[in-house]
């Protein structure tokens, strides 16, 4: 089926919208340590949590699993499973610890991921679905969001999406994120399920003029400035994945393109880090855990390798500490001198 052309998403209040510019729930990646250094960039993101199962929620060691830092308002929590009356109660943990929005995860192809019943297999169950939005949102006040796909292995029309979408509106639904390709559950893993098949952006423009009562934000492949301005001419909001993790002063671009807030110094950013790796630290945390995410922030510029090879070379021993980042930076710093 051909895509309808997209009309231009002219609606005044897009530019107010608190999906404009969000970072998406990565897995091993968007930990709390990520998500502080994420805010330090972009102080008006929406951030987003690894994925957590709702028996983790209701059986695991939740301080660890949910605790995150006052600063990374506005964050949400992203939930996986299936059913309703567990991720209601999942939810409304998730609300007493204090997140400003419950996602479900109706994405994630993985073969783990199916197994539990959740993620991208969910698509084939919108009824499902919607009985799971109901019952979050009976559950809590905060906002109560999907993020999902274009479509699932056959079920690939826009028809199929817009039933999708049509049962989550009927439950309440008022936010939609949508990962603009459609997911194989059987034959692609999940990276290649981030690859291989093609986004389709003009189906997610699409949604925004049937559902104009819904805030939709796109996610796929969105890596700069210049295409996340392109899709807020169609849509509420912009998720950005993988380009905020390897480049994450993408994000800082981005913060000024659409707020107007000035440019950091990458060294200032990561000075603005020492209070908080100092109190890691403290509690008995590796510098390692948070240096990890410290590695892009100079991709593409002068010195960028001096600073990943001493931060990757110095971050792993037991005394590692701020002082580590400090000679990171002035690795970086002589290598631009040198040249």
């Amino acid at each position: 089926m051909s895509e309808a052309a997209a009309p231009t998403f002219s609606r005044s209040t897009a530019s107010a919208s608190p999906w404009r510019l969000c970072v998406a729930p990565m897995m091993d990646w968007t930990d709390r340590h990520c998500r502080y250094f994420h805010r330090r960039l972009a102080p008006h993101a929406r951030l987003y949590t690894e994925m957590v199962t709702t028996g983790a929620v209701l059986h695991g060691d939740r301080a660890r699993l949910l605790g995150f830092d006052a600063s990374e308002h506005p964050v949400a929590l992203q939930l996986g499973g299936h059913e309703p009356q567990e991720l209601a109660a999942a939810a409304r943990i998730g609300v007493e610890f204090g997140y400003d929005e419950i996602n479900l995860n109706v994405g994630c192809p993985s073969d783990r991921v199916q197994s539990g019943r959740f993620g991208a297999c969910l698509m084939r169950e919108p009824a499902l679905v919607a009985d799971c939005v109901a019952a979050m949102r009976a559950a809590v006040a905060v906002p109560v969001t999907v993020k999902c796909r274009i479509g699932v292995d056959e079920q690939d029309e826009y028809e199929d999406l817009q039933r999708f979408v049509e049962a989550q509106v009927a439950a309440g639904l008022e936010v939609l994120i949508v990962h603009a390709r459609k997911a194989w559950l059987h034959g692609l893993s999940p990276k290649e399920n981030r690859e291989i098949p093609p986004l389709v952006y003009p189906r997610v423009y699409r949604l925004r003029g049937d559902f104009p009562q819904l805030t939709i934000a796109i996610n796929g492949g969105i890596a700069d400035v210049a295409a996340a301005q392109t899709h807020l001419a169609h849509v509420d909001g912009v998720m950005l994945g993988r380009a905020a993790y390897h480049d994450p002063y993408v994000l800082a671009r981005l913060e000024h393109a659409l707020y107007g807030t000035p440019l950091p110094a990458r060294a200032d950013v990561l000075r603005a880090m020492a209070p908080y790796i100092a109190a890691q630290r403290a509690a008995g945390n590796a510098l390692q855990h948070i240096g990890r995410h410290l590695l892009g922030l100079y991709l593409g510029e002068p010195g960028a390798r001096a600073f990943r090879r001493y931060l990757s070379e110095n971050m792993r021993g037991p005394r590692a500490d701020f002082g580590v980042v400090e000679g990171a930076i002035a690795a970086l710093d002589a290598h631009a001198r040198a040249a």
